[in-house]
C-alpha cells in the first residue's frame, strides 16, 4: 500500500536537498529499548523551521517515547540530535527548555495545588535576595494570555479549573519560556470541539510567528486542519513522511494501520427492550466554595436494553457530575436511581458493579487504574473476589492471567512485558484499552461509557465502535458520553443534550444536524422538558413544544 501513495509519500532521505538551517530538529536512527520492547527502532524525523509536522501512529507506536527522548526525558540508545544543524546531548527538560524545545504531554505535568501563575514560572522564578516577586512574571503571563487567546485566571488554583484551562496553563509554560521548538502530544485528547477550534488556531498564530510544531495526533481531520507533513510510525518502526496537502485521510489511515479502516460506523436499526437504567429527579450539588446553584439539576431519563443513548454537551456542562453520581464516584444531593427495576440509589460501587453496571471512567488515572499494578490484576480490577479468580483469600494466579492474556489478545493491547507489563509503563491508549476491554468483558446490563475512544488511534476507535454496536444488538443498554460529535452522530440511538447541568433537548441523530445538535449544546436553542412520567412512552424523555429537531 505504501508503495502506491508516492504522490503523497516522500521518504525523510529524500527531503534532505533543502537549503542549510531549513531544519530546526533533526533526530536520525533513533532506537529506543524498554525491557522486552524495541519502542523506537532506527526512526529518523526532521522537522522544518516554521512548520506543523504530524506524528501519526497506532497506540503504542513510539510516538511519545520518541518525543520524551527529544525532551530529555529518555536516553537513546542509538542515533543523534541536531538541533539548528548542531549535534546536541540533551539530558533533561532543563537541556531542552535551554535549546528552546518545550513539550505539552498527554497528561499534564501540574500541581494541583498550586496556582495557575505558580505553575507557569515553575522552576523558572524570579528572586530578590531570597524572596520570589511575581509582578514581572504575572504581567508577561497576563500579556502571553491576551496575544495568543488563552484566558485564564492566574490566581486559580489547578485543581480548580477543567481540563481544558489546564492545558492552556501548559502552553502558556512554554510560551513563558520563549520555546521557539514546540511539541504537542495528544493536545485535543481532553479538549472540547470548541477548545479543539480554537487550539488549531493558537497552534497556526504560533507557527506565524516563527515558532516550529511536532503535534502527536490520532485524529486525521487535525492533521488535513493544520499540518504542513506528516510521518506515519508503525510499531515503532517509521513508515513514511506525507505531504498532507496531497494524502487522503484515507490513506494516512492505510499507513498508520497497515490496513483499510472503515471510518463511519455501520449498524442497523435499534430494538429497545426494557428498561434497564432510569434516572428520576438527580440533582449535585456544586462542590465549588461560593457556589449556589447545582451542577446537575433535576436530571431525568431512561436506557433501555439494546439501544445506546448519548449524553451530548460541551465539556463542564455537568456530564462528568452526572455519570459519577451514577457509578457511585461521586456525590449526589438529591433524586434516584434505578438498575433492572432496583433502586440502587444509596447501594455502593461494588454493589452496582457486581449487580449489572460497567463503567468505562472519564478519568482513566484516577478511576480506573491502579498504575502500579500489572496488566494482569488491573483487568480483573472488578472481579478478582469472585469464585474463578480467588478461593477465598487466596487468588487464582494462572486463572488471572490466562484470562488476562485473552483479553490482551482480543483488544491488542501492546505492553513490553505482557501481562506483567506495570500500566504506568504504557501508552495511555493502550492503559484505555485495558479499561474498554475490563468493562467490556465483564457481565454487565448497562454500560457507562464516558470518552471511551479518548486518545485512541483510528484503527482501535473502529473496533472499540463496533464492539459497542455488537453490545447493542446483544441486548445491553449503554450510556455513551461524548465530546466527539462525530462519535455521537454515529454511534448514538438517541441524543440527550446537557447544558448548565440540565438536559436541554432529546433529538433523534437522524433528524439534525451537527450544526442543529451545537445549538442546543450552547443553550443557544431548548426544548420544554416535560420529564420522565408514570404515563410517558418507554425511553420517553421530553416533550418538544412544536416537534422541533432543528
Amino acid at each position: 500500500m505504501e508503495a502506491n501513495k508516492a504522490s503523497a509519500a516522500v521518504s525523510e532521505t529524500g527531503v534532505q536537498g533543502g537549503a542549510d538551517g531549513e531544519y530546526v530538529v533533526e533526530m536520525l536512527h533513533i532506537t529506543k529499548l524498554f525491557p522486552g520492547i524495541r519502542a523506537n527502532d532506527d526512526i529518523t524525523l526532521r522537522l522544518k523551521k516554521g512548520e506543523i509536522h504530524a506524528l501519526l501512529g497506532e497506540n503504542g507506536a513510539g510516538k511519545s517515547t520518541l518525543m520524551s527522548v527529544l525532551f530529555g526525558l529518555y536516553q537513546p540508545d542509538e542515533g543523534e540530535i541536531r538541533v539548528r544543524g548542531k549535534e546536541v546531548k540533551i539530558n533533561g527538560p532543563l537541556d531542552a527548555n535551554a535549546l528552546g524545545i518545550g513539550m505539552v504531554h498527554q497528561h499534564f505535568k501540574l500541581v494541583d495545588n498550586f496556582t495557575v501563575l505558580q505553575n507557569i514560572v515553575l522552576g523558572m522564578e524570579t528572586t530578590v535576595r531570597g524572596v520570589i516577586r511575581m509582578e514581572e512574571a504575572r504581567k508577561k503571563v497576563l500579556a502571553l494570555s491576551e496575544r495568543y487567546n488563552l484566558s485564564i485566571d492566574p490566581d486559580a488554583k489547578i485543581e480548580d479549573i477543567t481540563v481544558g484551562q489546564q492545558q492552556r496553563v501548559e502552553i502558556l509554560k512554554m510560551l513563558y519560556r520563549d520555546n521557539e521548538i514546540m511539541i504537542f502530544d495528544e493536545p485535543t485528547a481532553v479538549l472540547t470541539p470548541q477548545e479543539i477550534d480554537e487550539l488549531m488556531e493558537i497552534m497556526k498564530n504560533l507557527i506565524g510567528e516563527g515558532k516550529s510544531i511536532l503535534f502527536i495526533t490520532h485524529k486525521l481531520d487535525e492533521i488535513k486542519q493544520v499540518a504542513d507533513r506528516c510521518s506515519i510510525l508503525r510499531r515503532g518502526r517509521y513508515i513514511g513522511t506525507i505531504d498532507v496537502a496531497s494524502a487522503s485521510k484515507e490513506e494516512m489511515s492505510e499507513m498508520m494501520v497497515g490496513r483499510k479502516v472503515e471510518l463511519v460506523v455501520e449498524k442497523n436499526e435499534p430494538k429497545p427492550g426494557k428498561t434497564i437504567l432510569e434516572v428520576k429527579g438527580l440533582s449535585v450539588a456544586s462542590q465549588i466554595a461560593g457556589h449556589k446553584n447545582d451542577v446537575v439539576s433535576d436530571v431525568s431519563f431512561r436506557v433501555r436494553a439494546g439501544e445506546i443513548v448519548c449524553i451530548a454537551g460541551i465539556d463542564g456542562n455537568g456530564q462528568s457530575e452526572l455519570i459519577a453520581a451514577i457509578s457511585g464516584i461521586g456525590p449526589m444531593r438529591e433524586g434516584h436511581i434505578s438498575i433492572n427495576g432496583e433502586d440502587v440509589t444509596k447501594k455502593s460501587i461494588r454493589y452496582k458493579s457486581t449487580h449489572g453496571l460497567s463503567h468505562i471512567p472519564e478519568d482513566r488515572h484516577k478511576y480506573g487504574l491502579v498504575l502500579d499494578y500489572n496488566l494482569a490484576y488491573n483487568i480483573v480490577l472488578q472481579q478478582y473476589f469472585e469464585p474463578q479468580f480467588s478461593n477465598g483469600p487466596f487468588l487464582n494466579k494462572t486463572a488471572i492471567y490466562d484470562y488476562a492474556e485473552k483479553l490482551i489478545e482480543d483488544y491488542d493491547i501492546r505492553s513490553g512485558e505482557g501481562t506483567e507489563t506495570i500500566t504506568r509503563s504504557m501508552s495511555g491508549g493502550n492503559q484505555q484499552k485495558a479499561i474498554v476491554a475490563r468493562e467490556n468483558t465483564r457481565p454487565h446490563d448497562i454500560l457507562l461509557a464516558v470518552q471511551p475512544t479518548r486518545g485512541l488511534d483510528v484503527g482501535a476507535i473502529e473496533y472499540i465502535h463496533r464492539e459497542l454496536v455488537k453490545e447493542r444488538d446483544a441486548g445491553k443498554a449503554i450510556l455513551l458520553v461524548s465530546l466527539e460529535l462525530d462519535e455521537v452522530m454515529n454511534l448514538a440511538d438517541r441524543i440527550l443534550v446537557i447544558h448548565g447541568g440540565k438536559i436541554v433537548a432529546e433529538v433523534d441523530p437522524k433528524k439534525i444536524t451537527t450544526q442543529g445538535l451545537g445549538l442546543y449544546m450552547s443553550g443557544a436553542k431548548h426544548q420544554e422538558v416535560i420529564g420522565v412520567g408514570e404515563d410517558a412512552p418507554e425511553g420517553a424523555l421530553a416533550v418538544s413544544k412544536g416537534g422541533e429537531s432543528a
